[in-house]
């Protein structure tokens, strides 16, 4: 896991305003002496893990010979970054369903979502092995060209297909540029501050949370949808690239003091292929991501099928994917030359906790916050902006408290405790006070109080979730770690929305057929499917009050399930191990 060693921090820098450069430099740590020469500032200790992967040795060479002007600008760049590509994704979510309008094909956005998202998921653990064989630089260069190329055909697209498939591309960009600023913040940070690094990052959404839609009516009532993408096709190569030529600049510096290994090759192109797909672990690979799409995809296409479960189409790929799934595990633990993710890390307790939490934050998420925007303005009558506020508390909250619980990792060394007594059962009691008062009878301040306790809870889980996991690995496992993490919260979110699907499906159109008056009943199909028409029926009418009655008894079967997955979820987080960060030496170099 990398050598156990205390580390002193760099005092900060004298400064007569005692501005936040102090405070940055406050908690830079450093292997090396400021103005020493990298080849004698080690003492003796290697500068690279030798055993690492290449991509592992040249980000570690990287960081040993980078500035800590350096360190803080790169920092700098990833919060824009974030900013800016948070809030693409904000404007983007909210004009796809203008664009496939626009094509007539408006009942097709949720299956370009849908195939977009599980492809642009998948994609992470391809990336991984990217970063880890050929290096972050590549890996992060790679993801910008997919982003960029994907809003470039999007704002030239005429088809609503062409727009499906730009989107798949800009989906897998957009997902594997922010994961790769995830392992840059891992490569750059010890394990004692990682958690309030992440959650630096991260903050942009405070602002982006709140642009987005402003920015999408703007150009909706402008110029149009298409010079959105294009606008950001031009920002955001011009905003990621400087990152990427800040790493290479450090990169070309490390080689010229030596520390990047010589890796001389006299393989021919063919022998080159067949190495590559062994250190890439390609047949695992492809096992992994073939089963994981399978298995997701019925999850989100089961309404669309005539017979639903039943549909063969959904049975198949249900069965293809499990046996995948099973193969690349049997092929993991006893055929691959190079395996995808050490057998014996896959089943760390640790590790496999903290992808089991975060699965189930996954599903308990979407068993409360979907139809939560159209609940409030239904039962509680709200305004569209109004729900969207109290819907936006959840994030808000969330990335504050990240922050706070990043700083107290950083001040205690644990992670463990505070999730598992505080996150854990805060969330179970937030989650249980909205089956009260997600009533059509409760006061909307319950409602915010309880966004409130569920989102510090969610800040703190998330945060403590992804430590966890990159605590049980070393440096050289650490991509590949946070990509796992990542499909289980992937197989979370399908999971949680199936069920939420069919809890609303099954006890919204019950509850409707038995609460509403008679005259209304031969409008039960429109009233149930549209939520336009059921904010036509004036609040304190008998059929307003009958559909909120039937919102109350739906939201509260989904709650409760929202609830009752957090078993899991508790005893996921029990069984890790009590690692103390403060003395794990897991990364090398000038680190923050």
């Amino acid at each position: 896991m990398g050598e156990v060693q205390d580390r002193q921090a760099v005092p900060p820098s004298p400064r007569a305003d005692g501005g936040a450069m102090g405070k940055m430099s406050d908690i830079i740590v450093s292997d090396r002496g400021r103005g020493s020469d990298a080849h004698s500032s080690f003492d003796g200790e290697v500068p690279i893990h030798l055993d690492a992967q290449a991509g592992v040795q040249k980000i570690e060479a990287v960081t040993s010979v980078w500035t800590t002007t350096s360190l803080i600008v790169a920092y700098v760049m990833i919060w824009i970054i974030y900013l800016v590509m948070l809030m693409e994704q904000g404007v983007l979510a909210a004009l796809t369903p203008f664009v496939t309008s626009a094509f007539q094909e408006h009942s097709l956005t949720p299956t370009v979502t849908v195939i977009s998202s599980i492809i642009g998921g998948v994609f992470k653990l391809s990336l991984a092995k990217i970063l880890d064989i050929f290096g972050r630089p590549q890996g992060y260069l790679l993801s910008v060209i997919l982003a960029t190329l994907g809003l470039i055909m999007m704002a030239a697209c005429n088809s609503v297909e062409l727009y499906a498939a730009a989107q798949v591309f800009y989906t897998v960009g957009q997902n594997a540029l922010l994961y790769s600023i995830s392992i840059f913040v891992a490569d750059t940070s010890s394990l004692r501050n990682r958690g309030l690094m992440l959650a630096f990052a991260s903050s942009p959404n405070l602002i982006t949370i709140w642009l987005s839609g402003p920015i999408s009516e703007a150009y909706l009532g402008g110029p149009g949808w298409c010079w959105a993408f294009g606008t950001f096709s031009i920002v955001v190569p011009i905003i990621t690239l400087p990152l990427f030529g800040l790493f290479l600049y450090n990169f070309n510096k490390a080689k010229k003091h030596g520390l990047v290994p010589k890796r001389e090759s006299q393989r021919t192109a063919w022998q080159s292929f067949f190495h590559y797909c062994r250190e890439f672990d390609a047949v695992g690979l492809f096992m992994l991501s073939a089963g994981l799409a399978l298995f997701l995809l019925p999850f989100n296409i089961y309404s669309m099928q005539e017979q639903g479960w039943r549909a063969p189409l959904i049975i198949c790929l249900f069965v293809f994917g499990f046996v995948c799934i099973i193969l690349f595990i049997l092929w993991e633990r006893f055929f691959a030359p190079v395996t995808f993710i050490p057998y014996s890390l896959l089943l760390d307790r640790t590790v496999l906790g903290a992808c089991v939490l975060s699965a189930t934050l996954f599903i308990s998420y979407y068993c409360w916050a979907i139809l939560f925007s159209s609940f409030l303005m239904v039962v509680n009558n709200l305004s569209v902006i109004e729900a969207s506020y109290v819907s936006n508390i959840y994030g808000v909250g969330n990335t504050l408290w990240a922050l706070i619980v990043g700083w107290l990792i950083r001040r205690t060394g644990r992670y463990k405790p505070v999730c598992l007594w505080f996150a854990v059962p805060l969330h179970i009691f937030g989650i249980g006070l909205m089956i009260n008062f997600r009533q059509p009878d409760s006061s909307i301040g319950f409602i915010v109080m309880c966004q409130i306790l569920v989102s510090f809870a969610g800040g703190t889980i998330i945060i403590c979730d992804q430590v966890a996991a990159m605590a049980a690995a070393s440096h050289q496992h650490v991509a590949v770690v946070l990509a796992v993490e990542a499909m289980f919260s992937e197989i979370g979110g399908a999971v949680g929305l199936t069920v939420a699907a069919a809890i609303w499906q099954n006890v919204f159109f019950t509850k409707l057929a038995e609460y509403l008056p008679t005259e209304a009943l031969p409008d039960l199909a429109s009233i149930y499917g549209d939520l336009t028409t059921q904010l036509t029926y004036p609040v304190g009418s008998a059929t307003r009050i009958a559909i909120q009655h039937a919102y109350g008894d739906a939201q509260k079967m989904m709650l409760i399930a929202g609830t009752a997955i957090w078993a899991i979820g508790f005893v996921a987080t029990f069984v890790w191990r009590d690692i103390n960060v403060k003395g794990i030496k897991q990364v090398k170099g000038n680190v923050i």
